[in-house]
């Protein structure tokens, strides 16, 4: 695999001082892949996106972009990918299409070509009623999918998103889901950074979740669900909870797989949610509400990372 993939990574290290913010990481991505990266705070995501993105050298392992080593071939590489950062840099002096065509022209595009390409995104990502307006006045949303658009000018081989939703309304969110979806299906190969694990399940074909600057899980979102969780959780809500919640757990041990203690709440993790109510009753506990819901993504995350919050 490693000889078609577009990222190959061994022992990949990345320190900043006495800190290591990768700590010896593999990956494969393969061309037309969706891959996200999981994890909280200082897990090591952006790191590991700014040496793909040939921004920061790694300080050990092998990396290869595009089967090139992004130390010696930095320039070769970069003018092959497309990025999209966290914050939407678009310059505000310039109209909706310009912010295309100038890009373009970075990458050697003639000046027709960049026209042609920049209608054709525009088009693509529903803003060509705006291309001659300024990007100031423009949503969230439509800064976020014009940024996107600017990503794919230069007819990239790979496309890094960095956090392509954060602070979007939820129907800014669905729009540029709805975009990325339709990049997967020209084969466009997307590499993306999310805290929404919503996100990640609707868009990646894969994903690895970081924790510590390591790896601690890999897979489909859907592999990931069945290998680190149940099929099913209980969320139990009591009429005294908070303090009370630990208690309420104590009493809960032994049914399902594992019993969670929330300030508001007690998640009990269960194959079949309605049997595991049904012993919850069973044992003389009456929960204020029950609710049985299919296990997501976001209860295999604070699982293997766990709640702390992270600074």
């Amino acid at each position: 695999m490693a000889d078609q993939s577009l990222i190959s990574a061994r022992g990949l290290v990345k320190r900043f001082g006495d800190f290591t913010a990768v700590d010896g990481i593999d990956l494969e991505v393969a061309p037309g892949e969706a891959f996200g990266f999981l994890g909280p705070n200082g897990a090591g995501k952006s790191s590991t996106m700014r040496m793909i993105g040939c921004v920061s050298t790694p300080t050990a392992g092998e990396l290869r972009i595009l089967g090139m080593d992004p130390v010696r071939d930095g320039t070769r590489i970069r003018a092959r990918l497309g990025v999209c950062p966290q914050l939407d840099n678009l310059d505000p002096d310039l109209s909706v299409r310009e912010n295309l065509t100038t890009y373009a022209r970075y990458f050697g595009v003639s000046r027709a070509e960049a026209r042609r390409r920049a209608d054709e995104l525009l088009e693509f990502v529903q803003l060509s009623d705006r291309a001659n307006g300024k990007v100031e006045p423009l949503s969230g949303g439509m800064k976020r999918r014009l940024t996107i658009a600017r990503a794919m000018v230069n007819e990239p081989d790979l496309v890094l998103l960095d956090e392509p939703t954060t602070g979007l309304d939820p129907q800014a969110r669905h729009l540029v889901w709805e975009r990325l979806f339709r990049l997967k299906q020209r084969g466009t190969t997307l590499v993306l950074t999310t805290h929404y694990m919503d996100e990640a399940e609707q868009l990646c074909d894969r994903l690895v979740v970081m924790d510590g600057g390591k790896i601690v899980a890999e897979g489909s979102p859907r592999a990931l669900i069945e290998n680190y969780s149940t099929a099913e959780v209980v969320e139990l809500r009591f009429a005294d909870g908070l303090d009370s919640n630990a208690q309420y757990a104590a009493k809960l041990d032994g049914i399902g797989e594992r019993v969670d203690p929330l300030p508001d709440r007690v998640l009990l993790y269960a194959d079949d949610g309605d049997a595991a109510v049904a012993e919850v009753h069973r044992r003389g506990l009456s929960p204020a509400s029950v609710l049985v819901r299919r296990s997501t993504l976001e209860d295999v995350f604070l699982h293997l990372t766990g709640r702390t919050l992270v600074d």
